[in-house]
C-alpha cells in the first residue's frame, strides 16, 4: 500500500490536472459558443435592422406614393368641381341676365299697356260722346219724318213689313206654281219608273228563289266552252240534269232554270266543278253529274236524318227521311222549308207538352206536315194532301196522316194535333223575319216611314227607297239650316225607332239645297 502511495498521489494530481484542464477547455468551448452566439445575435440584429430600415423605407415610399396619388386625384376632382362650379356660375349669370331682360320687357309692356289703356279710355269716351250725339240726331230725324209723314216709327215699320211680305208672297206663289207644274211632270215619269223597277225586282226575287239558280263564270269566254261545238256540251248537261241552261247577255253568269230544286242544285254544283276543272265535254259532264248526284243524295239523306235527330224522332221510313232531306232545297216565301218543318216540330211539341199531350207524336207531325212540298212539282194537288198520302204509303199512323192533310184545312181538322200543327205552322211563318212581307204590309211600312219624316217642321218631302231600308228627306233651305239638318236626321231616327218595328237598319238622309233662280221677262 505504501509502495503504491506515490502512484496514487500522482494519479490524483493527474486527475485533478486533467479535470482542471477539462474544465478550462469546457469553459473555453462554452465561451467560444457564447461568443459565436453573441456574434450571430449581432448579425441577426443587424440583418433585422437592415430589413427594418428597408421595410420602413418601402413603407415610407408607398405612403408617399399613395399620398401623391390621393393628392393628384384630389387635385383633379377639385379642378373638375371648380370647373363645374364655374360653368354653373356662368349659367346662373346668363339666367340672371335673361331674367333681367324679361323684367325689362315686362316693364316696357306694362308701360305700353298703361299708355294704350289711356288711349282706349280717351277713344271710348269719344265714342260715347259720338254715340250720344248720333242718337240725338237720329231722334231728331225720326221726329222730323213723323211730322212729314204723319206716321209713328212703329206704324212705318209695320207698313214696310206688310209691303215686303205681300211682295214676297206674290213672288213665292208664282214660283211655287211653276215648280208644282214642273214637279208633277217629273213626278209622273219617276213614279212610273219606280213602280216598274219595283215590280221587276219583286218578280225577279220571287222567281229566282223558286225556279232559278245563277252560276258565276270567271269570264265570258267560258260561255262558249259550256255550249261546246254545235251545242253538244249544253245538250249533254241539260240531258244529264233535266235542267234548262239559259246563256244570254248577262255578264259572267249562266242561269239554271227548273222546277225541281234537287235537280237544279245538282246542275249548279256540277257546272261549278266543270268550270273549276276546265275539262268540259259530254263524257266528263256525265261523269261529274253522276258523282254530284250521289253526293247530293247523301247530303239529302244526312239532312233528313239530322232533322229527325234534332227533334228526337225515331223509326221514320228511309224513303220519308229522303223526302224530308229534299226540303233543304225548297223555299216558301224565302223561308227554307226544312228549317220551317223543324221549327214547326219544336213548336208543336212544346204546345203539346203544355197541354199534357204526347209531345213526341206532336213533333213527328210537325216535321212531316210539309212533306208534300218535296214532290208537289211532280204530283198534282195540294201539298198537304200529297204529304198525307206519302206518309200513309210509308206506314205512318192515321192520326199523323190526318193532321198533315188538315194543317191547311184541305180536310176538316178532327184532332187536337191537327189544330196544334196549324197553330205552329202559322207561328213559324208569321214570326218577324221568317217570310217576305205581303205587299199591303210592305206599302204600309213605307207610308209610315214617309209620314214620320213629313211630320217634322221644315220638311218639304220625303221618299222611302231601297225597299224601306233608306229614307231621303228634303227640307226647305230657308227654314232648316245645315246645323239643324243634322239634328233633324237624329230626331227622325229616334221617332222611327220608337214608332216602327223593322228588320235590320234604316238609313235617314236629310237633303238641304239652296237654289238661286231668276228669270228675265219682257
Amino acid at each position: 500500500m505504501i509502495e503504491y502511495y506515490p502512484y496514487i498521489v500522482y494519479a490524483a494530481i493527474a486527475f485533478l490536472i486533467g479535470f482542471g484542464l477539462a474544465y478550462w477547455a469546457r469553459g473555453k468551448i462554452i465561451s467560444k459558443k457564447i461568443k459565436d452566439v453573441h456574434n450571430e445575435v449581432l448579425q441577426i440584429r443587424e440583418e433585422a435592422k437592415r430589413k427594418y430600415d428597408s421595410l420602413l423605407k418601402e413603407a415610407d415610399l408607398e405612403i408617399k406614393d399613395k399620398l401623391f396619388r390621393m393628392k393628384s386625384e384630389f387635385d383633379a376632382e377639385t379642378k373638375e368641381t371648380r370647373k363645374e362650379l364655374k360653368n354653373r356660375e356662368q349659367r346662373l349669370l346668363q339666367k340672371e341676365e335673361a331674367i333681367d331682360k324679361k323684367i325689362e320687357q315686362l316693364d316696357q309692356r306694362e308701360r305700353d299697356i298703361a299708355r294704350k289703356e289711356k288711349e282706349f279710355t280717351k277713344k271710348e269716351n269719344k265714342i260715347l260722346q259720338d254715340e250720344r250725339k248720333y242718337k240725338e240726331l237720329i231722334d231728331e230725324q225720326r221726329k222730323q219724318l213723323e211730322k212729314i209723314s204723319g206716321l209713328t216709327s212703329e206704324q212705318a215699320k209695320d207698313l214696310l213689313i206688310r209691303s215686303m211680305e205681300n211682295e214676297a208672297r206674290y213672288e213665292g206663289a208664282k214660283l211655287v206654281k211653276r215648280i208644282e207644274n214642273e214637279t208633277k211632270e217629273i213626278a209622273d215619269k219617276r213614279a212610273k219608273k219606280i213602280m216598274a223597277t219595283a215590280i221587276q225586282r219583286y218578280a225577279a226575287d220571287f222567281v229566282a228563289e223558286r225556279t232559278v239558280s245563277v252560276v258565276q263564270l270567271p269570264n265570258d269566254e267560258m260561255k262558249g266552252r259550256i255550249i261546246g261545238r254545235e251545242g253538244r256540251n249544253i245538250r249533254a248537261l241539260e240531258a244529264a240534269t233535266g235542267i234548262d241552261l239559259i246563256i244570254d247577255d248577262t255578264p259572267e253568269a249562266v242561269i239554271l232554270s227548273g222546277f225541281n230544286p234537287v235537280r237544279r242544285e245538282i246542275a249548279r254544283i256540277s257546272l261549278t266543278r266543270l268550270i273549276a276543272d276546265g275539262r268540259i265535254h259530254p263524257a266528263r259532264i256525265e261523269d261529274v253529274v253522276k258523282k254530284v248526284t250521289q253526293e247530293v243524295d247523301q247530303s239529302i239523306k244526312e239532312a233528313g236524318e239530322q232533322a229527325a235527330f234534332d227533334l228526337g224522332i225515331h223509326g221514320i221510313h228511309s224513303k220519308l227521311i229522303k223526302y224530308i232531306g229534299q226540303l233543304k232545297f225548297r223555299t216558301s216565301y224565302a223561308q227554307n222549308v226544312l228549317q220551317h218543318s223543324v221549327e214547326v216540330g219544336f213548336l208543336t211539341g212544346i204546345m203539346a207538352a203544355e197541354l199534357g199531350l204526347n209531345s213526341k207524336l206532336a213533333r213527328r207531325i210537325g216535321l212531316l206536315h210539309d212533306l208534300g212540298k218535296a214532290v208537289d212539282h211532280e204530283v198534282e194537288g195540294p201539298h198537304a194532301i200529297i204529304g198525307s198520302k206519302l206518309a200513309k204509303k210509308f206506314g205512318e199512323s192515321p192520326s199523323i196522316t190526318h193532321a198533315i192533310a188538315a194543317h191547311h184545312e184541305d180536310v176538316p181538322p178532327e184532332s187536337v194535333y191537327a189544330l196544334l200543327v196549324q197553330a205552329a205552322d202559322s207561328l213559324s211563318g208569321a214570326r218577324p223575319g221568317a217570310r217576305k212581307e205581303i205587299l199591303e204590309n210592305y206599302i204600309k211600312r213605307l207610308e209610315e216611314l214617309e209620314n214620320i219624316a213629313n211630320s217634322f217642321k221644315g220638311v218639304s218631302n220625303s221618299y222611302a227607297i231601297q225597299a224601306g231600308r233608306e229614307i231621303r228627306v228634303i227640307v226647305e233651305s230657308d227654314r232648316v239650316s245645315d246645323d239643324e239638318s243634322v239634328l233633324l236626321s237624329r230626331d227622325i231616327v229616334k221617332k222611327i225607332e220608337e214608332s216602327l218595328t223593322f228588320p235590320g237598319q234604316i238609313k235617314v238622309t236629310v237633303i238641304r239645297e239652296t237654289r238661286a233662280v231668276a228669270y228675265a221677262n219682257k
